[in-house]
């Protein structure tokens, strides 16, 4: 078996998926029809081809109005349990999964609305798959931080079910600092949290990540590797980097794969997971994102191993889980030969 159908084939977690950015323009539109709503594009076709996106902005733009449709906890059931269904096929074992309460509450959807739809979809596939995942709360970087405190304020009485805090959204011009404080509350309540940084944002972002907000991952971070002490401070850290190689090409972060810096990111020693970010939205799930690696950089099966390893030692799960993981990753890597 060649390096890529092992890859392939390895359990493996997933850390870097937005739930609102699996909305399949099929499901888009079922749920469009079942809410009554009328939707912005006339086919699945036309949507389909409004995914020509020329920076971040332009994504969140469609983004946000797909979202629209998502109205009741069948809504939201529905479309965890699509995109596990997906992810399975691509052996994702675990997931850690983005949710933004603040793309929905504003429309009059309740936090708990959102929380027990997603909970419903990932207990069916647990009950049927046996995966198993984690829900994170985002905050959008783009609003304010009251609006982030008074999200936080909806979260705390279901805080016992909900297992990490994010930040996403626009980067440029909103950096990690400006939630610093809604982060120190989060941290209090013993939760883990992490950040987007340093994917159009500039380098110092991960480093005010790290400083103010004292994450314990960073998602993208593919600009690290332009700063030679940064990039010294997360290898000898061990701060694990979820990497989202098709939405850095798709979102114009990179011109092409092959120019992305993955590479210089291996060569300075970070500590890399492989993830989908948005795959509806990107042109593919984790399968995809792997072959196109792959198909750039035709990395060897020990580079595999280390990223799925990598992908679980960085979760939120307890240490035996891990464990039991790693060797499933081990034994199928090292089988290769």
């Amino acid at each position: 078996m060649d390096v890529l159908k092992r890859a392939l084939s390895c359990p493996k977690a997933e850390l870097h998926v937005h739930i609102e950015g699996t909305l399949e323009p099929e499901l888009a539109f079922a749920l469009a029809q079942r809410n009554n709503i009328a939707f912005p594009h006339a086919s699945v076709e036309a949507l389909r081809a409004a995914y020509d996106f020329s920076d971040l902005q332009s994504f969140l733009d469609l983004y946000y109005a797909c979202a629209d449709v998502l109205r009741t906890e069948q809504d939201f059931s529905d479309l965890m349990l699509a995109y596990l269904r997906r992810a399975r096929e691509d052996n994702v074992v675990h997931a850690e999964i983005f949710f933004d309460p603040q793309t929905h509450t504003p429309r009059g959807v309740s936090f708990e609305t959102v929380l027990k739809g997603l909970e419903a979809g990932a207990a069916i596939a647990a009950a049927e798959w046996g995966m198993s995942t984690r829900l994170i709360l985002c905050f959008l970087r783009h609003l304010s931080e009251e609006d982030a405190f008074a999200t936080l304020e909806l979260a705390l009485p279901f805080i016992d079910r909900i297992h990490g805090f994010g930040l996403d959204s626009s980067e440029v011009g909103h950096p990690p600092s400006k939630f610093e404080r809604v982060f120190a509350k989060c941290r209090a309540l013993g939760k883990p949290v992490v950040a987007h940084a340093g994917e159009e944002g500039p380098p110092a972002y991960i480093v005010e990540a790290l400083d103010l907000l004292k994450v314990s991952r960073i998602d993208h971070g593919v600009r690290a590797v332009e700063d030679a002490a940064l990039t010294h401070r997360l290898a000898h850290d061990r701060i694990a980097l979820t990497v989202c190689p098709l939405s850095n090409v798709r979102l114009c972060v990179f011109e092409k794969m092959e120019l992305h810096s993955l590479p210089s990111m291996l060569a300075g020693g970070l500590c890399i997971t492989i993830n989908s970010d948005d795959p509806a939205y990107f042109g593919g799930y984790l399968g995809a994102n792997i072959r196109a690696v792959q198909a750039a950089f035709a990395f060897d099966a020990t580079t595999w191993r280390e990223f799925f390893r990598n992908s679980f030692d960085a979760s939120f799960v307890d240490e035996a889980q891990k464990e039991k993981w790693l060797a499933q990753v081990d034994a199928h890597m090292l089988a290769l030969a």
